[in-house]
Order: structure tokens, then sequence, then C-alpha cells
């Protein structure tokens, strides 16, 4: 019996535990409400890379903003030709093994979410973009 009464108050120790790191990091999320919106680059973004040889590589991909709230998507879509021509950019600029390796890619990601929220700093006073995903992600 006395074996129980330990085991349930360890359970009911790591419960507790595992409820109170939930509400901390609850606490600590970064968007008030949750409120999240996306913003979808229209056509896909293709362009160029810099590829070993005599012939051209070229990348295709499908890439989204996440914003926080409707009004933020809004002037994000206001500033997408500024934001589609700095991602063409910094494709064009990759050596070919960094686009074709996942860490690679995961680097030109957070570079691109750089470059985005510093762009967006200049033109409306704050950096807008949460994150941005690549939903397609298709090179030769």
């Amino acid at each position: 019996m006395v074996k129980k009464i330990s085991t349930s108050w360890r359970a009911w120790m790591l419960l507790a535990g595992l409820l109170l790191s939930q509400q901390a990091a609850a606490e600590n999320a970064p968007a008030p409400n949750g409120d999240y919106a996306y913003f979808g680059f229209e056509p896909d973004i293709v362009t160029n890379y810099i590829r070993k040889g005599p012939s051209l590589g070229y990348i295709r991909l499908t890439a989204e903003i996440m914003v926080a709230g409707n009004k933020n998507l809004e002037l994000v879509e206001h500033h997408a030709p500024l934001l589609r021509a700095a991602l063409v950019e910094i494709f064009g600029s990759q050596p070919e093994d960094k686009i074709k390796s996942l860490a690679g890619r995961e680097e030109i990601r957070r570079q691109c979410l750089t470059t985005i929220n510093e762009l967006l700093q200049q033109e409306t006073g704050q950096p807008l973009a949460a994150d941005i995903l690549f939903t397609k992600y298709l090179y030769h």
C-alpha cells in the first residue's frame, strides 16, 4: 500500500509540473490572441542559383509569410513586390550546395525572414513577419 501511495504521489507531482510548464509556455506566447494570417506569394517564385559547371540551375518555391493579424497582412500584401524581389535576390546569390542541403535551406529561410523584417521595418516602422514557410521547394 505504501508503494501505491508513493507512485500516486509521483504521478500527481508529474501532472502538476506539466500543467505549470504549459501555463508558463502559454504566458510567453508571442501573439496576444494567437490570431495569425498567412500571405502567400502568387505566382511561385522562380529564379536561377549559382551552379557548378556550364548549365544553369533553377529553383521554384512557394513561400508564405506568417503575420499577426489581418491589418498586418494588408501591409505585407501592399509591400509584396519589394519582398518578392528580395527573395529572388537572396536565392539567386546562393551556391548549389546550400540550395540542395537541408541545413542550407534552413539558413536561407532565416536569412529571408531577417531580410523581410528589415525591409518591413524600413517601410512600415515595424517588423511584421513572425515567420516564413517554404511550402514548395523544387530545384534542378
